[in-house]
């Protein structure tokens, strides 16, 4: 065969290759086209993923944690709330952090109520200031509002350096009065006026000082505990607080001498997750308006309860000064863990007939 003719040959068989490597490229094409749509985009449309772009440097989103009731800087402010029964209802307490209850002259009760982060248009009746609820602005850092004084409160604020806000001594605009209740049961206030003023007088609004309560998000139930679906606590033969416990909402509602306490302006019933009692003697104090108020002896270990979620168990009630924070025991010396949510105080006098059923 010439040299042509083999030449002839290596060409055709050449043109054949190519030819047949494109016809198995296309196969194989074919065939993974085949596999994709059978059993991956049918799968992933029958089971649909989201694609968080973790591989892509992306993080996965994680759970938001819960907010506890006393998350965040703002500086508390307390405010003395009117308790007699011409100032019911109260406004602005179910927004309160702590509520503190404490006995006043002639047998009534007033409120110092706690907030922390929250913007409020109306809290009242706003109420005169006695000298020991300072002890409870004090250990919580709070600045302390009223509308007026008494002479030993006056005077403990003074030399307590207590940074107050008294609304006497301020514009009508900040502390004004309501037609609805008859003087002095009527005079409201505002967040947004109280840290106005503080501002104003150069009081530092936020505070790194930790909650006087151990809160926590996991549940504590007192099993051990006495039962307590009504807690009822006398403070005087004219003043009674009592709260009756709800299972399904695991709040307890507030009552006054037997009346429902309800909100002015929601007309909600005033609830809490949590109630302290502390028994502290109280004696008649003597200052030069013989009007008979009182003197509390809240320094030292006092008895009282722990009271959530229809349980209570026995504490002992810890404060080693004046501004000190009270620590919370139970009776074996541990610091108590309370349920996250708000808590009133009631600190009644110390032969009073708390009774739980």
């Amino acid at each position: 065969m010439s040299s042509k003719g083999k030449r002839s040959k290596t060409k055709n068989k050449s043109k054949k290759l190519p030819i047949i490597f494109v016809i198995i490229i296309l196969i194989l094409a074919i065939a993974a086209g085949l596999y994709y749509y059978f059993f991956v985009y049918n799968q992933d449309r029958e089971n649909p993923t989201v694609d968080l772009g973790v591989g892509e440097g992306l993080k996965e989103e994680e759970p938001e944690q819960p907010k506890s009731i006393f998350d965040g800087n703002d500086r508390p402010i307390a405010v003395m709330i009117d308790n007699h029964k011409g100032a019911w209802p109260q406004v602005g307490l179910n927004s309160a952090y702590s509520v503190y209850e404490i006995i006043v002259e002639g047998g009534e009760t007033r409120l110092m109520a706690l907030f922390k982060g929250v913007d409020l248009e109306k809290i009242g009746p706003v109420r005169s200031a006695r000298h020991y609820f300072l002890d409870y602005a004090l250990e919580n850092d709070a600045i302390y509002v009223h509308y007026g004084w008494s002479p030993k409160a006056q005077s403990d604020i003074s030399s307590l350096n207590v940074d107050n806000i008294n609304g006497i001594t301020e514009s009508s605009d900040d502390f004004w009065r309501i037609k609805q209740k008859s003087s002095p049961h009527n005079v409201l206030t505002s967040i947004k006026d109280i840290l106005e003023i503080a501002k104003d007088k150069k009081y530092n609004t936020t505070s790194s000082k930790a909650s006087v309560l151990s809160y926590t998000f996991d549940e504590v139930n007192l099993e051990e505990g006495i039962d307590a679906n009504t807690v009822t606590i006398p403070y005087s033969d004219l003043h009674t607080t009592s709260y009756k416990y709800d299972p399904e909402t695991k709040r307890y509602t507030r009552y006054a001498r037997g009346e429902k306490q309800t909100d002015m302006e929601t007309g909600e019933a005033i609830t809490t997750k949590n109630i302290i009692v502390t028994f502290a003697k109280n004696t008649p104090l003597k200052d030069n308006e013989n009007k008979d108020r009182q003197d509390l002896a809240d320094v030292g270990t006092n008895d009282g309860y722990y009271i959530t979620k229809g349980k209570a168990i026995k504490i002992k009630c810890v404060k080693s000064s004046r501004s000190s924070q009270t620590i919370y025991r139970d009776l074996q010396g541990n610091e108590i863990q309370v349920n996250d949510g708000n808590t009133f105080f009631n600190i009644c006098p110390i032969d009073s007939n708390v009774t739980f059923e």
